[in-house]
């Protein structure tokens, strides 16, 4: 049985224009020792990430606490946005078409793509392992349609707030066998709204 321990990001500062740059808020830096406390008795054998600063940052004291390395995969980055890309109006006409994009910016079925791609490959050398890989909301959220065709846009508005969060897909070899949802802080998306859930 091979374990992958998907987190999704703390919450990011909205502020910084930069996606790929963009920092945890204070209260998202607070957070990453939830994903700490949920993980450090997994046995945590490898970490992967996309390379964006705040999945690296949302992940890094686990990795600390493993005495591991982070490996970034750009295959795992986050959906790329083009105009009016993170528009809620868009979000249904995306998951209704996932070949749909705005101009400039990528589809559902891309980003599912390249991810599924590195999660294949992140499988396949790693058999039997448990594995933490630091990812983002469309990103983790086009894996799990992957896998379950059903899982669709009321899904990912499900979890849209839930930053960070935590979630166990445990595969035989490139089969998934099981999906656990393990923890999660609920935030608003573009706001500083806290509720602790777990």
């Amino acid at each position: 049985m091979t374990k992958v321990f998907f987190v999704r990001h703390a919450q990011p500062l909205h502020a910084h224009n930069d996606d790929r740059t963009r920092p945890l808020t204070d209260e998202g830096v607070k957070d990453t020792f939830i994903v700490l406390d949920t993980l450090k008795d997994k046995k945590i054998d490898v970490f992967y990430c996309s390379p964006y600063k705040r999945s690296m940052d949302t992940i890094k004291e686990t990795a600390e606490y493993y005495h591991k390395e982070i490996q970034t995969d750009e295959r795992l980055r986050e959906r790329e946005k083009g105009a009016n890309g993170n528009n809620h109006g868009m979000f249904q006409k995306r998951w209704e078409d996932h070949e749909y994009h705005e101009e400039g910016g990528e589809s559902i079925r891309m980003v599912q793509s390249r991810n599924i791609e590195a999660l294949k490959e992140i499988l396949e050398n790693n058999q039997g392992k448990n594995i933490v890989i630091g990812t983002h909301g469309t990103a983790l959220s086009s894996i799990m349609n992957y896998y379950n065709p059903d899982f669709g846009c009321n899904d990912f508005l499900r979890i849209i707030d839930w930053m960070p969060y935590i979630v166990e897909l445990d595969f035989e070899g490139q089969v998934l066998v099981n999906v656990k949802e393990q923890a999660y802080i609920e935030k608003e998306f573009k706001g500083n709204n806290r509720a602790d859930k777990k």
